[in-house]
């Protein structure tokens, strides 16, 4: 049971490891993670009464 849960330690935390790696190194192979840049407008009925 031991060598099980240490086995799933070292999967989370090589999984983190790789997954950080991916947010600093994906920006240079062409992954973009940027948010979109576009202005929505949408019209607004307030009903106050």
């Amino acid at each position: 049971m031991s060598r099980i849960f240490k086995l799933l330690v070292f999967l989370i935390v090589v999984g983190g490891i790789g997954l950080i790696g991916y947010a600093y190194v994906g920006p240079f192979f062409g992954a973009d993670f940027s948010a979109p840049q576009d202005e929505v407008r949408v019209p607004v009925t307030l009903d106050a009464n």
